[in-house]
């Protein structure tokens, strides 16, 4: 080691090389880092949704949760299954053994859901299967408005500007919420159908066979081949309204326009998105897990400005509702600002100290050439520029000068002694060579386990030590070269009797230090004469700092509480309540909020519970607020959304829960608590029990079951003598029924080379009742018409 310090005196030119190739190298690796908040945060943990339309809670259970967990059971390294089953969606939770990489559980839960997709109802949707990161939550929430009829603007959104911003560098997946999509609707009256003596089936099947465009094969001559296409799609809804559905024994013709209203309509809304009470199409953007948050953030907005001018005609806006990337640049220069003054700091505190110039600016040095070279570090590991790793370089640049100042001083010493200023950089670096080593590696010692801990928090510790590391490491290597080479050249040894300016000043700081060593002096005799008084207030102060944690004092939280300016109302009302209903209170909720001057924007889902689950609720509404500056309100968030809540509760019916967003993302229920057992009713009891024992618990807010309470449903109780009588089956009453209610949209309609559902369904009006469902008729397989009430019990 000893070498290296002469090698930087007698070849400086070496040294300057290694360190500019250092710099660079740690300049390209700044510029090649993503700027995120936080670290990589990423749960052991996958979850997949089912979406089952139409299904109650036991049928979703019994049919799809309990088989997909099955199929999961085998999966390596799995921990916990747990799952939710809901009417119309099922959401299987599995939790892994830490250190499992989530990407690969999510390829093997995809081949074995995949294997068992024949044995799942076939009315299901694809099962969607996501892994619990950061990375995977939007970092913006835009909302879209035009002057266009709302279904042409639904297809622009969908067919051009959804695509444009897909395609940006970074962007993981678009998706749209909200909007009116296009719809062929063939309103089937059940009196008329009844009158014709048809079923429903009969004309999902004459629209379906009607509607057709089959390849018929290829026909060759000696000089071309050609191919044979059978074009007997719709050209018009007209060609629909004319499609004959039957022949009556007299020869006439049924048309589906003489039982059906063929309406050129819009899909049957169950998420409804605004932004400051007005209509629009939400649209959420998400990175890719690799990709800088604020780069992709920045390159939409870019895009979407792009895309309005592009439209002006149509008075295309985008109205950003939510943007991380704000907040991201926010806290990273504010980051940035507090290691610039660190580094002031540290250099005013150094020329104090040390009262010569020339020996500051050479400390001083060893500040950047220790923090870039660290980007270098950061960039192999697979790090990002974040709160964490920034807070890293502002804590260590105290550290970072320390290596060079113990340096210096003992460099001054040999100084001293009459020799030059490059044989005492030469002998002071050797003497106190292997002391600097031992204290800069004791540091590194210390913050290595955290760089090499897995799971949750070894994520986040690990991009606060590997900066840390590398720069203390990267000191070490200056102090034992550049400022050895810097001092040989540059030292000159202070002259402190000069009636200068600086030997003023020198002559102060001295007769500082030695009155600050004789205070310090006299208050350790004066503690060394009173040992065990100074042992006992030690002793107390030791165990009064453990007492402040479980006596509350000091709290625990996995991030601090910061005032962003924005949060999240969650409402909740009764199971049975219309999408219609839900809108109408949703509006009388933002009219509420609006009125407030310290609110700038309201952003509304109705139907959206704001979860992960995927699917829309038609109970639930979420409504996410932004207020102004804290410099330019009176109150904080979280007293603010206390106030909300409470004038929200007010409306009759309604269950408001607030939530304030956090460094980590939207905040979300702390401490969740599972009830088990084989006995139903009991489980429901004793969660009873629990639930009213919480809400009365100190400090409690906003508990609540995690699944609705059961809806409202009618039961058709089939009788099997009957229908084998009547020549039915339950295939042939179950596929009328789910068309008659649900609707088939199987169909389709082309227009302008674009596709729109033709759904074929009973009217809206009639199937209002019980009563409705029914008279409800089929046709068995004589031909016979029977009504449901004959062959079953509703």
């Amino acid at each position: 080691m000893a070498s290296i310090v002469e090698t930087s005196i007698k070849r400086p030119l070496l040294i300057i090389v290694i360190f500019t190739i250092l710099t660079l190298g740690g300049l390209v690796s700044y510029s090649l880092l993503n700027l995120n908040l936080l670290p990589k945060i990423e749960l052991p943990t996958i979850t997949l949704t089912t979406i089952y339309p139409g299904a109650g809670a036991s049928e979703v259970e019994t049919s799809v949760t309990k088989k997909i967990e099955d199929a999961l059971s085998t999966l390596e390294n799995l921990k916990k299954i747990s799952s939710i089953s809901q009417e119309g969606v099922s959401v299987v939770t599995v939790q892994l053994n830490e250190g499992t990489d989530a990407n690969l559980s999510v390829q093997d839960a995809q081949r074995k859901i995949n294997a068992i997709k024949s044995d799942l109802p076939k009315e299901i949707l694809d099962p969607s299967i996501n892994k619990i990161s950061i990375d995977e939550m939007p970092i913006m929430r835009i909302a879209a408005s035009a002057s266009l009829p709302p279904t042409q603007f639904y297809k622009l959104t969908e067919d051009r500007i959804q695509p444009r911003l897909a395609k940006l560098p970074g962007v993981g997946a678009v998706d749209m919420v909200g909007g009116n999509e296009r719809e062929i609707k063939v309103n089937i009256d059940a009196g008329k159908l009844k009158a014709y003596k048809l079923s429903i089936l009969q004309v999902l099947q004459a629209i379906q066979t009607a509607n057709m465009e089959i390849p018929a094969g290829n026909v060759e001559n000696n000089n071309a081949t050609y191919s044979v296409r059978l074009a007997a799609k719709y050209a018009s809804l007209d060609d629909l309204r004319n499609t004959v559905v039957a022949v009556s024994t007299q020869g006439g013709e049924v048309k589906v326009s003489d039982i059906a209203e063929v309406e050129d309509g819009i899909v049957e809304q169950k998420l409804i998105n605004r932004i400051n009470g007005r209509d629009a199409i939400g649209l959420s953007i998400q990175k890719q897990s690799d990709a800088n948050a604020v780069n992709v953030a920045d390159l939409a907005k870019a895009e979407l400005a792009a895309i309005e001018k592009e439209y002006a005609g149509n008075n295309i806006k985008f109205e950003i509702a939510t943007d991380d990337s704000v907040f991201t640049k926010a806290s990273a220069n504010a980051v940035v600002l507090d290691l610039i003054l660190a580094i002031l700091i540290v250099a005013i505190v150094c020329f104090i100290f040390l009262h010569n110039f020339r020996s500051a600016m050479i400390v001083m040095i060893a500040v950047p050439l220790s923090i870039i070279p660290a980007f270098i570090a950061l960039y192999v590991m697979g790090c990002s520029l974040n709160m964490m790793s920034l807070m890293a370089l502002s804590l260590v640049v105290g550290i970072l000068v320390d290596d060079s100042i113990v340096v210096i001083e003992n460099m001054f010493n040999h100084m001293e002694q009459g020799k030059s200023s490059r044989q005492a950089a030469i002998d002071g670096c050797k003497q106190i060579m292997f002391t600097v080593m031992s204290i800069t590696l004791v540091i590194v010692v210390v913050f290595l386990p955290l760089a090499i801990t897995s799971g949750l928090i070894g994520n986040v510790l690990k991009e606060f030590a590997i900066p840390i590391i590398a720069a203390t490491l990267s000191s070490l290597l200056v102090s034992f070269t550049i400022t050895p080479m810097l001092m040989s050249r540059f030292g000159k040894m202070p002259d402190d009797t000069r009636p200068t300016l600086s030997g003023c000043f020198s002559r102060f700081v001295e007769k500082t230090f030695d009155s600050l060593k004789n205070n310090y002096a006299r208050l350790l005799s004066i503690g060394l004469k009173h040992k065990i008084t100074v042992l006992i207030t030690t002793i107390v102060l030791l165990i009064a700092s453990f007492g402040l944690f479980p006596t509350g004092l000091i709290g625990f939280a996995f991030a601090p509480n910061i005032d962003q300016g924005e949060f999240i109302v969650s409402i909740d009302l009764n199971p049975q309540i219309t999408v219609y209903q839900n809108n109408q209170i949703a509006m009388q909720v933002e009219q509420i909020i609006l009125a407030k001057p310290e609110v700038i924007r309201v952003y509304t889902n109705v139907g959206s519970s704001g979860s992960r689950v995927g699917s829309s609720k038609n109970n639930a509404t979420s409504i996410s607020v932004k207020m102004v500056d804290k410099t330019r309100r009176d109150i904080d968030v979280y007293d603010f959304s206390q106030q909300i809540k409470e004038e929200v509760m007010r409306i009759p019916g309604v269950q408001a829960r607030v939530g304030v967003a956090s460094i980590s993302g939207s905040a979300s229920e702390p401490i969740r608590l599972t009830i088990q057992g084989t006995d139903f009713d009991k489980v429901q009891q004793s969660a009873n029990l629990l639930l009213d024992v919480i809400r009365k618990t100190p400090g409690t807010t906003d508990a609540k079951f995690s699944i609705d309470g059961p809806r409202q449903e009618i039961q058709i109780k089939l009788d099997r003598a009957k229908m084998a009588k009547m020549a039915f089956s339950s295939t042939d009453v179950g596929s009328a029924l789910r068309v008659a209610l649900a609707g088939n949209d199987d169909s389709k309609y082309t227009e302008d080379n674009f596709e729109y559902n033709i759904r074929v369904g009973i009217d809206g009006f009639d199937k209002t009742q019980a009563e409705d469902v029914a008279r409800l008729t089929l046709l068995n397989k004589r031909g016979e018409l029977i009504e449901l009430n004959q062959i079953a019990d509703v």
